[in-house]
């Protein structure tokens, strides 16, 4: 069964009902509320050590009612990894790597999308739409394939190859557009009416945030229920980090937490798009959209979030901050982590990386935290950023100084 008792408006707390499609109010996201006296009755934290190690081991806190309707593909928990060498490079050795690239469609957004195709499923949807700067819509494709709806995607023309190619594979309408995520977003808005689509923009249906937040849960159970000191995050929609910070609250309204202390959160941004840090900079709870949005962290060039003040929000109440970093360093962060620890870490991380970097050397972070990074992808999928002049040799006459010297 579900503990789902009803939708809130996150603007201003008006009450919605439950178990019926919704998008926004006031033209803002929506929270899902459940009934955590009943949570706390009908299952306890130890218990969920006997259950499969994946995302729907939380059934009690997600909103899925019907069994029928889960739509899944195996999404695993993730696994939280040291990174001791990365961490001694950064000044931070107690450094922690959630590792998202290992989920269905190697990103993060297997968890948001699957629990909203479930509830999509669940409510009667058949036909879905999305605007996307990368991940998205291949994970939004794979899942309405699971599920047997019809797909669309709308992307940027300038979208990493691997992400264009993959929601085309599972099937979906795949359609480049000449414009940013918010023109693909008015396509897909006007397509409502028109194609008779449901829109599955970011925080436009209440469902992701669900999916998301067990992020949050999931690094809770893997730090045995005391939480770390600092949570870096890329944030591009940042239904992420809305979602864990959700999750935290839940956790400490059952009891569940061995302390109270509740991570910072640190937004972090390319100085090519950082909207978010430039209204917390600024002291606002809106965002303004950059004039000239640029980043080859394509999840992070959203330049207007619908839910940017619950971003704010969240990071100022967790006494973080949103930052940005510089663009210029995505490779070499990349390839620093990926050398030292063997993680594949997508341009959008390499972002925290740097932000983190600066932390420490600011003194906003210290050297005896506890410091989780959050890889969103895989690298893999951004080939048009990896460094691909590798070196030939002649077979004929091998240069054993050349392969000596590794160069």
């Amino acid at each position: 069964m579900s503990y789902v008792t009803h939708l809130e408006a996150a603007i201003d707390g008006t009450r919605l009902p439950a178990r019926e499609i919704a998008t926004l109010h006031d033209g803002r996201p929506l929270w899902v509320r459940y009934d955590l006296e009943a949570v706390g009755r009908a299952v306890s934290r130890d218990a969920l050590a006997d259950r499969a190690p994946d995302l729907w081991r939380y059934r009690e806190l997600l909103p899925v009612d019907d069994d029928d309707a889960v739509v899944s593909l195996g999404e695993g928990m993730s696994p939280l990894l040291p990174a001791p060498r990365l961490g001694e490079a950064l000044g931070v050795p107690d450094l922690w790597i959630k590792d998202e690239s290992q989920l269905p469609t190697g990103s993060f957004k297997a968890r948001g999308l699957c629990m909203a195709v479930s509830m999509a499923k669940q409510l009667g949807i058949t036909r879905v739409a999305i605007p996307t700067a990368g991940n998205a819509g291949g994970a939004l494709a794979a899942y309405a394939a699971r599920a047997g709806m019809e797909c669309w995607v709308f992307m940027p023309e300038d979208t990493p190859l691997v992400n264009r190619v993959e929601a085309g594979l599972f099937g979906a309408h795949v359609f480049l557009v000449n414009g940013l995520i918010n023109d693909c977003g008015a396509i897909v808005k006007q397509g409502k009416e028109t194609v008779g689509w449901f829109d599955f923009s970011t925080l436009k249906e209440p469902y992701r945030i669900e999916g998301k937040k067990t992020m949050g849960l999931e690094v809770a159970e893997q730090c045995h229920w005391k939480l770390p000191d600092a949570i870096f995050y890329p944030t591009g929609g940042g239904t992420g980090l809305i979602g864990m910070w959700k999750a935290f609250e839940e956790l400490s309204t059952l009891g569940w937490l061995e302390s109270d202390v509740r991570p910072r959160m640190y937004s972090c941004q390319s100085t090519g798009c950082s909207p978010i840090a430039a209204a917390f900079e600024a002291g606002e709870r809106f965002a303004t959209a950059p004039a000239a949005p640029h980043t080859v962290a394509s999840g992070l060039r959203v330049p207007v979030a619908v839910g940017d003040f619950m971003i704010l929000d969240a990071v100022r109440a967790s006494g973080g901050a949103a930052l940005s970093a510089d663009e210029e360093r995505i490779g070499e962060w990349m390839t620093r982590a990926a050398s030292l620890e063997g993680i594949s870490l997508c341009p959008e991380t390499a972002i925290c990386l740097g932000a983190l970097a600066d932390s420490v050397a600011k003194g906003s972070v210290s050297k005896d935290e506890r410091v989780v990074v959050f890889n969103t992808g895989a690298a893999q999928k951004y080939v048009e950023v990896l460094d691909t002049d590798i070196p030939r040799i002649d077979r004929a006459a091998v240069d054993w100084s050349l392969i000596e010297s590794g160069s």
